[in-house]
């Protein structure tokens, strides 16, 4: 789960920044949303026999990389409305050592830990055969650790991810893959202690970063 790219966008003028990001989310699912009511549909859609899937993130992998252990575990619920378009449930937990901004590559990291719990909800649109669009929200309650391993406080987080794919189905399209690109912004992160408050100071609140999901189809 390391080697995420630096961030793009020049946090020296912070709010400007996530402005910008923000009203790009939200126009790219506004665009998403009439694209999908508008596209002609044909034999290249999705098929509709197999309206389920269950799958998971290639970042499971990263529970085995030495040193602190992420213990990332997220499962994935999907459900296909349209044959291009999936409704998505998404539970996801994982811990983290320093500020998500600058993910594997901070110059400082926490004096403790956080670990965060929750479960998000998506929508997904395939615009043509495998290529695909998600756009996901996903809240998360986090507990803090200090560096002695003890509980402190709690705090909330709002998840947003904006992801552009493709989707490869194998075995009579039961199994699939899905490569991808993702946007990652969290707008809300509440009730840092301040020592974790004052090395989050400044950085990101966004990333780019690739994404691979895998799934079975029932």
């Amino acid at each position: 789960m390391k080697n995420h790219n630096p961030p793009i966008c020049n946090w020296d003028e912070k709010a400007n920044c996530q402005s910008i990001l923000f009203t790009a989310i939200i126009f790219l699912l506004l665009y998403s949303l009439a694209f999908s009511q508008n596209i002609q549909l044909d034999s290249t859609s999705v098929q509709t026999e197999k309206k389920h899937f269950i799958g998971s993130s290639l970042f499971l992998l990263g529970n085995f990389v030495p040193g602190d252990p992420p213990n990332y575990f997220q499962l994935n619920y999907g459900y296909q409305i349209t044959p291009k378009d999936f409704i998505l449930v998404e539970a996801i937990t994982w811990t983290y050592y320093e500020p998500l901004g600058t993910y594997g590559s901070s110059d400082d990291l926490y004096p403790g830990k956080i670990r965060a719990i929750g479960v998000g909800l998506g929508y997904q649109h395939f615009y043509w055969k495998g290529l695909y669009n998600t756009i996901e929200a996903t809240p998360f309650l986090q507990q803090f650790y200090d560096s002695e391993n003890q509980k402190t406080q709690k705090g909330f987080q709002l998840y947003l991810q904006l992801i552009m794919g493709y989707r490869f189905e194998f075995f009579e399209k039961r199994f699939f893959i899905e490569p991808a690109y993702a946007l990652k912004y969290w707008p809300v992160n509440t009730n840092f202690p301040k020592t974790f408050a004052d090395i989050e100071r400044g950085k990101p609140k966004h990333i780019f970063e690739p994404s691979f999901h895998f799934g079975f189809r029932f």
